[in-house]
């Protein structure tokens, strides 16, 4: 997915890469992100594999209290040994010199691995034979000093919630569907249970590189601010006039908006818009797709099988909006800053 960064090649960009276009055979690669995260703020550069310890392993157990699947194998001596801590059989010092000995093995070579390509920008130096551990790269430090840091950390906690969600209901991929409850929330449906998953907001923000999908201004996930977001249906709730199986609440059918776009003066509210933006949907589900369980299973069981099935199929609920809200009614936005996706 080089074009996800190749557009707007920013530390940004590279970061979200990697968090929603990485392989995801385990969690490690989202606890080693948020690890980071917390080295920045304490200022340390050189970092031991026993310092990047404590704080990888706390966000590996915190999450297997929330589910104990953390990885697509069938078991796990890190995990185990996580599991362990968490049921008081170990001390934290015995979780340390664990994580130490298990934890890391692939995570630190395949973090900056997107499609079997090395990003061209690194977050940290692997320095295991010469410093025994990792040395942060001025990047890392650039990246979090940036003003929507904490949307990066968000972003990655939403993309874990979706992963392990999916690992969790051990079911075939195409059967879980993720869909939005009009309260923000993203929810996995099975067809057996339903389970809150994550933000919307936070869920989708990175796929759209921090920017309002009708006008690329910037936007943040973060409440109660002139920037903050708002999660639009692009083809309105009147859709379902004409087709009433069509996926308002799917993922496909999602997008973060600037408030101006969505509900300010001239602004879309329940409007179709003009047909230059469906290529600009068509895109970002397709990043979606690239990234993966669980989205990629969702947009082409709701889509279609096939890039052009998947153009048809937006197509075709556009020609039926067009005709149930009528062909005058389209809206435009003003373009504020240069496309991004």
């Amino acid at each position: 997915m080089t074009k996800f960064y190749e557009i707007e090649p920013n530390l940004e960009n590279y970061w979200r890469s990697i968090i929603l276009f990485g392989r995801n055979v385990a969690s490690y690669k989202f606890a080693l992100a948020k690890s980071l995260y917390h080295l920045k703020e304490q200022g340390k550069t050189v970092v031991t594999l026993d310092q990047l310890a404590y704080p990888f392993s706390q966000h590996i157990c915190e999450h297997l209290k929330l589910v104990d699947k953390q990885a697509t194998s069938n078991s796990s001596k890190f995990l185990d040994v996580c599991r362990a801590y968490n049921c008081n059989q170990i001390d934290q010092n015995t979780l340390i010199q664990k994580t130490v000995q298990y934890g890391f093995a692939n995570v630190i070579d395949a973090f900056h691995m997107v499609h079997g390509q090395e990003l061209p920008q690194r977050f940290f130096a692997d320095a295991r034979k010469t410093h025994g551990g990792i040395i942060l790269t001025d990047e890392v430090f650039q990246l979090f000093d940036t003003q929507h840091a904490n949307d990066l950390i968000d972003e990655t906690e939403a993309r874990w919630r979706l992963v392990e969600t999916a690992w969790s209901m051990n079911l075939p991929k195409h059967l879980v569907q993720i869909e939005h409850d009009d309260t923000g929330i993203l929810i996995a449906d099975n067809k057996m249970r339903r389970v809150n998953v994550t933000s919307a907001k936070a869920a989708l923000n990175g796929y759209q590189k921090g920017k309002c999908f009708y006008c690329f201004r910037p936007i943040t996930i973060t409440s109660l601010l002139d920037e903050s977001a708002d999660v639009d249906h692009f083809f309105p709730h009147k859709l379902r006039e004409c087709d009433a199986g069509k996926p308002i609440n799917g993922v496909s059918n999602l997008v973060l908006a600037c408030i101006s776009c969505n509900r300010g003066h001239q602004g879309k509210f329940d409007l179709l818009p003009s047909i230059s933006l469906l290529e600009r949907l068509h895109k970002r589900n397709e990043y979606l797709i690239t990234s993966h369980h669980p989205l990629r299973e969702t947009l082409i069981a709701q889509t279609g099988f096939t890039e052009p099935k998947r153009q048809q199929f937006l197509q075709q609920a556009y020609d039926c909006a067009t005709l149930t809200l009528g062909a005058s009614k389209k809206w435009q936005p003003l373009q504020m800053a240069a496309a991004t996706f």
